[in-house]
């Protein structure tokens, strides 16, 4: 069942803040955490680009992280993690070596230098400073669409942007979902208006559209966008369950089931798709296994709803010939 706000924040000990510039045509998303979680990470795309990430595999010795980061930019926005790491050194978080503290804050892109923004920041980009105030205003209100580091996302067909939505297990367990949309693919079926994820919306939260009575040939060809290089799908997918780095893992593996989905092609060669796991550790699973798979198949179902919310709430780049947004072609 969906959960109170139908927002990653539902899940208690997180809070998410954004910044963004319209001008830039850029931004920054960050999910803050009030103490370190334990998190993972998997990767499905051929072209991603990421920060800390090594750590997240099970093998390694750091247990907990602070924050997780998605970011416009391409490589120049893993600049933004720094702002982040910045904001909480000055609150105090971190990993602590004897007299060192080290806040731990995976970072995940997206390319969206080619959208019409003004790209000419001079000799440092913008988006350190954009991620320290991003994690500066985190909260429980999740702005949707084209905010943070949706701004200047885009899809094939139509505009993408930040979308997120949660559910909750029949045992109490909370699973959310944030996910910045700038897929070489589409989250339309053909012309539209119908979403790919339209089997598991919930309470009309993407438009009610339904699913197409059947699918036609045209439906199913290869529409993409851009070039190497230039697309990419990241997320975060969180819990309040107590995982270990292993079953968090398997929690990001399964929720990229969610960007399939809802994205019609994904994990290409010309996509970065990254989904981060993280989990609280507040409620134990009735059973490691069958729990597990439980809260999987869920985070799928919550990350297809987000992808949807993402571009449905989106609204065009105020720019000459900026991509559509879903509510300016179907309403």
């Amino acid at each position: 069942m969906s959960a109170a706000r139908n927002l990653i924040t539902d899940i208690p000990g997180l809070r998410v803040g954004q910044a963004g510039d319209l001008k830039l045509a850029s931004g920054v998303t960050v999910v803050v955490f009030d103490k370190a979680v334990t998190a993972s990470v998997d990767v499905g795309g051929g072209g991603p680009g990421t920060r800390e990430t090594a750590l997240l595999d099970p093998a390694q010795t750091v247990e907990g992280i602070d924050a997780i980061v998605l970011s416009g930019g391409s490589a120049f926005g893993l600049d933004s993690a720094s702002g982040v790491q910045a904001y909480l050194r000055e609150q105090g978080r971190g990993f602590r070596i004897r007299d060192a503290v080290v806040p731990i804050v995976p970072a995940a892109i997206v390319f969206d230098l080619l959208n019409g923004g003004d790209k000419n920041w001079g000799r440092y980009p913008p988006y350190r400073e954009l991620g320290y105030e991003a994690a500066k205003s985190a909260g429980r209100d999740v702005a949707l669409g084209s905010a943070g580091a949706g701004v200047g996302a885009t899809t094939v067909t139509l505009k993408g942007g930040v979308g997120s939505a949660s559910a909750t297990t029949p045992e109490g367990i909370t699973v959310g979902a944030i996910v910045v949309v700038n897929a070489v693919g589409s989250t339309i079926v053909g012309d539209g208006p119908h979403f790919w994820a339209a089997p598991f919306e919930q309470n009309g939260e993407f438009g009610s559209r339904g699913a197409p009575t059947r699918l036609t040939a045209d439906d199913l060809k290869l529409r993409a966008k851009g070039g190497p290089q230039e697309n990419t799908t990241i997320a975060i997918v969180a819990t309040d369950a107590a995982l270990n780095k292993a079953q968090c893992n398997r929690l990001a593996v399964m929720a990229q089931d969610g960007l399939a989905r809802a994205i019609y092609p994904v994990h290409t060669p010309l996509d970065g798709d990254v989904v981060f796991s993280a989990a609280t550790g507040d409620k134990p699973l009735a059973d490691p296994y069958y729990g597990l798979a439980g809260l999987g198949m869920l985070a799928a179902n919550v990350m297809a709803r987000a992808v949807a919310r993402g571009v449905y709430e989106a609204t065009a780049l105020p720019f000459p010939g900026a991509i559509p947004s879903w509510r300016d072609r179907f309403g």
